[in-house]
């Protein structure tokens, strides 16, 4: 029976908040915690605060609100993920997501969504953002899109001899649409070694976010199909 509770607690994503009104982060927190997958491990009102209580807690996603005394979240975002780039970031915001969500995406968060939302959806958000999905509405996705189109693609045909062997493996598996999880069941590494990979696969084909590195790696896997 203890064995059983223990690992149920190994099992649990770990989530900070960071909202500067108190009375919001307790609903959170109540909503959140409803999820049995799911624990809150810390909170920040600020985003000075974030940081040292990211930096202790190491969470496994950081719920961000866009607007913070001081440094906003947007600004928060692109810091968190400079100091790591394996940082997951969803923000939370009050305000339409066509004003904020492509910025909130370009700093480096992997998704954005209203607090106005439903419990399940804000739910399911969390979920996407862990599972290394891109959680935005169709119309901000498609912009992303089109702007990675344009503006973020390599020459693919320099991929392989840029990536180690491991590294082009991940890559491939980004680009077939495998969730972190299914790429370290499938290539038998660790999550952390495959968010490492990520990381490195970005810094080696300068790539400035993780929807970048996703269109990539599906035009590239397209190029291979193609052959």
């Amino acid at each position: 029976m203890s064995e059983i509770e223990m690992d149920t607690t190994k099992a649990l994503q770990r989530i900070v908040l960071v909202d500067d009104h108190p009375i919001v982060r307790d609903g959170l927190k109540q909503m959140i915690e409803q999820d049995p997958a799911l624990q809150v491990c810390g909170e920040a009102g600020s985003a000075d605060e974030a940081l040292v209580v990211v930096d202790a807690q190491h969470p496994d996603l950081i719920l961000v609100d866009v607007f913070l005394e001081g440094i906003n979240g947007i600004e928060l975002t692109k810091m968190l993920c400079e100091r790591d780039p394996l940082a997951c970031v969803l923000v939370l915001s009050m305000h339409d997501e066509t004003l904020y969500a492509e910025r909130a995406v370009r700093a480096g968060a992997r998704g954005y969504v209203m607090k106005q939302e439903a419990s399940r959806t804000i739910l399911e958000a969390i979920h996407a953002v862990m599972r290394g999905d891109l959680y935005v509405s169709d119309a901000i996705r498609a912009s992303l899109d089109d702007i990675s189109s344009t503006e973020g693609l390599v020459d693919l045909a320099t991929i392989p001899g840029r990536l180690s062997t491991r590294e082009l493996g991940v890559f491939q598996a980004i680009g077939e649409g495998l969730d972190r999880n299914h790429i370290a069941d499938t290539l038998g590494i660790s999550i952390k070694t495959v968010e490492t990979h990520r990381a490195n696969i970005k810094y080696k084909l300068n790539l400035g976010s993780a929807t970048a590195l996703v269109a990539n790696a599906k035009a590239w896997v397209r190029q291979m199909q193609q052959v």
